[in-house]
């Protein structure tokens, strides 16, 4: 039984001793050499002081660990620790990334493209839809589908995944010596057989309580390159995820719907409030991301948006966006001469009819 493996597990179950405060010892230790440091010296480091170096020389649970190697064993689960080359290297830049994960399957964590693909468990047929036209999309450019596993618009991104031959991880709420929902086992084995995974921090035995999910949701959200939220309500998992994409610097993309519909009020809003660009277009979000062959040239932009009949104001918009690469929305509101809301109306005008993309940071340009 491997040493190293029984002291990293051993740091996850020291009582005070989160995923912030394990971070900041490995920064200066091996994890087994944590358990052998004097207290003095722990204590001494920022944000450990006395209380938490106490924990840590008073843990005695490492036979915990050994069962959990065992457990892991017989599950077929291996581990990914933190200083890993295996470890999701986007999640190392994510202030709170897991000191250690579980993991089933042989997906690669640090795959060149990683799309998470989140949104409501009680989804439309429109959000169906959706999800599956936009794997469609992604499927040319081998980009890695990661969700949840849940109902909803998470297993319609996994099964899409499937069927186009696309790697697909599941990040998951619990041990992975179960499968939540159980009645998607089948499709979790089937992942796993295509070259994906299930993922999680959880150790065998964890249930999928309801705290749990918040805590999953983090690592959906820094292990890829962007989040895109294809339906959701006002309130739930994927409007956490978003937020926590946002707080991780990721790009979050949504899906817009109908403004009467509550299933799109979660990703109306996230568009209205600027926390996530609105994609209209699988293509939109290839060439966002750079995941293109040939990048369409700015020539091309321009010419498409000439053949669009537009409303005045949408021509000021348009003939400011054709003088610059990417302009700023209060570059827009000063050059444009219009007021606020018309520039604001105007825009999202253009977006819908795919003249204009929304980007990060309230920057705009032709599409």
């Amino acid at each position: 039984m491997r040493s190293d493996l029984i002291y990293q597990i051993a740091l996850t179950l020291v009582p005070n001793i989160g995923t912030v405060q394990a971070k900041i010892l490995l920064q200066q230790c091996e994890a087994e050499e944590i358990f052998h440091a004097k207290k003095s010296f722990l204590e001494k480091m920022e944000g450990i002081g006395p209380v938490r170096a106490a924990a840590i020389k008073s843990f005695r649970d490492f036979h915990l660990a050994e069962e959990e190697i065992r457990r892991m064993e017989i599950n077929g689960i291996r581990p990914v620790f933190l200083s890993d080359k295996a470890y999701p290297k986007r999640l190392l830049n994510c202030y709170d990334s897991p000191t250690l994960l579980y993991q089933k399957g042989e997906a690669d964590l640090n795959a060149s493209r990683m799309i998470a693909l989140i949104g409501t468990r009680s989804n439309s047929e429109y959000g169906r839809q959706q999800t599956e036209k936009l794997v469609d999309a992604l499927t040319e450019a081998r980009v890695t589908i990661v969700s949840g596993l849940a109902y909803g618009i998470d297993a319609i991104a996994h099964k899409a995944a499937l069927k186009n031959g696309l790697p697909t991880i599941a990040v998951l709420a619990h041990g992975l010596d179960q499968v939540y929902p159980p009645q998607h086992s089948a499709m979790a084995r089937e992942m796993i057989q295509q070259g994906g995974a299930l993922l999680s921090e959880f150790r065998c035995g964890d249930k999928p309580d309801k705290h749990n999910f918040p805590t999953r949701n983090r690592i959906v959200a820094g292990m890829t390159d962007a989040t895109v939220v294809v339906e959701t309500g006002i309130k739930g998992g994927s409007i956490i995820t978003a937020e926590l994409a946002n707080g991780y610097n990721k790009d979050v993309f949504a899906i817009p719907g109908k403004n009467t519909d509550p299933k799109s009020a979660g990703c109306n809003a996230l568009i209205k409030t600027n926390k996530a660009v609105l994609l209209t277009d699988p293509q939109q979000l290839i060439e966002l991301m750079g995941w293109e062959d040939e990048p369409v040239r700015k020539e091309k932009r321009i010419q498409r948006a000439l053949f669009i009949e537009m409303a005045p104001e949408e021509k000021i918009i348009a003939g400011i966006l054709a003088e610059k690469e990417m302009v700023s929305i209060d570059e827009i509101n000063l050059l444009s001469g219009l007021s606020s809301s018309a520039v604001a109306g105007a825009l999202l005008n253009l977006e819908l009819q795919s003249v204009v993309l929304s980007l990060p940071g309230k920057q705009y340009r032709l599409a």
